[in-house]
């Protein structure tokens, strides 16, 4: 018997059940193969996709899937000029599917999410008709103090070398809630309820994914 993976179908039970007094949909998947067949069934041939910075979306392959199958995305990495990059990031917040992880989930299911911009959290928040959260079992924590500290620890400072950002933790590893201008720690989103009902989908998956 695998006993993470019979921990995880434990936790993420309790995490789906209360996702859907969140108004949440939930589901949980094994593999990153089953996760990402059910993203693409909730996906329709005539959507227009689109998504933030997520290294659990690009480590999935679903951008290449959405390719061939002729669905059509907003892809801000296509941009010829930093202009173009951000008009492609405000169109996104009107894309009828967005694409994205969570940098934590409690068990209570909250959702909670740092970002640098806010684009991502923006379409949480309101914009796509359809928001589709895929993350892995390692992002699951107990409550939204740990979920805070799990993020700053876990997340923050390999997103300064991703972005190339050159803030205190970057160089000490250590987050220091600092003020630069090159902070990627701008905006601080707890969702713990969705309006309307289901428009956020969580698709837990039994492998680590992302960071």
């Amino acid at each position: 018997m695998d006993f993470i993976k019979e921990s995880y179908k434990v936790k993420s039970a309790t995490i789906i059940k209360n996702l859907q007094k969140r108004y949440m949909e939930g589901y949980y998947f094994d593999t990153k193969e089953e996760a990402v067949e059910k993203a693409m069934s909730l996906i329709s041939q005539d959507a227009v996709v689109s998504w933030g910075g997520s290294c659990t979306i690009d480590e999935l392959n679903i951008k290449n899937l959405l390719e061939e199958k002729h669905i059509a995305v907003i892809d801000r990495d296509k941009a010829t000029s930093p202009q173009e990059r951000v008009k492609l990031m405000k169109q996104a917040l009107t894309a009828d599917v967005f694409l994205t992880s969570t940098n934590a989930i409690t068990m209570d299911g909250e959702l909670l999410n740092i970002d640098g911009n806010g684009n991502r959290l923006a379409a949480y928040c309101y914009g796509p008709d359809s928001v589709i959260v895929i993350a892995g079992m390692n992002k699951v924590v107990t409550d939204l103090d740990v979920a805070i500290k799990k993020v700053r620890a876990d997340a923050t400072v390999p997103n300064t070398f991703r972005t190339n950002s050159q803030t205190p933790c970057h160089f000490t590893g250590k987050c220091t809630e600092c003020t630069m201008s090159d902070t990627i720690c701008c905006q601080i989103l707890t969702t713990r309820f969705c309006k309307p009902q289901n428009r956020i989908k969580v698709i837990l998956v039994g492998e680590h994914l992302g960071f």
